[in-house]
């Protein structure tokens, strides 16, 4: 029999990263009447992103954000998780040269055996 649990709850800093990572949209209209007439109406879109997940989605960013900027061109590589240590390098750079940081050797740096060449 298979028991569900809950999953263990974070903190503060996983919850801002699946905000970050799935994005947050807020819409508020607010009106103000008196007497059945409208005497102010606000309306309110905000939203809540990483840059990378709000560009996805078709989001504008702010005037002024400089889109050829160094960073920008690092957010476009695919990012892997080295299986061993953890941790995160371009995925391509990964599989073709292995972790530099706990030696793990990717799938294309195994060498077969010389009776199987």
């Amino acid at each position: 029999m298979t028991v569900l649990r809950p999953e263990s709850s974070g903190g503060l800093a996983d919850a801002i990263e699946k905000i970050l990572d799935k994005g947050l949209v807020i819409n508020a209209d607010i009106s103000v009447s008196v007497a059945g007439t409208e005497l102010l109406g606000i309306k309110i879109r905000a939203a809540l992103a990483s840059f990378e997940t709000a560009a996805k989605y078709g989001l504008d960013f702010p005037s002024g954000t400089n889109l050829n900027a160094a960073g920008w061109r690092e957010a476009d590589k695919v990012k892997a998780f080295c299986p061993e240590c953890g941790n995160q390098k371009e995925e391509r750079l990964l599989i073709e040269e292995g972790c530099h940081i706990c030696g793990w050797v990717g799938p294309l740096l195994i060498k077969a055996p010389q009776h199987m060449v």
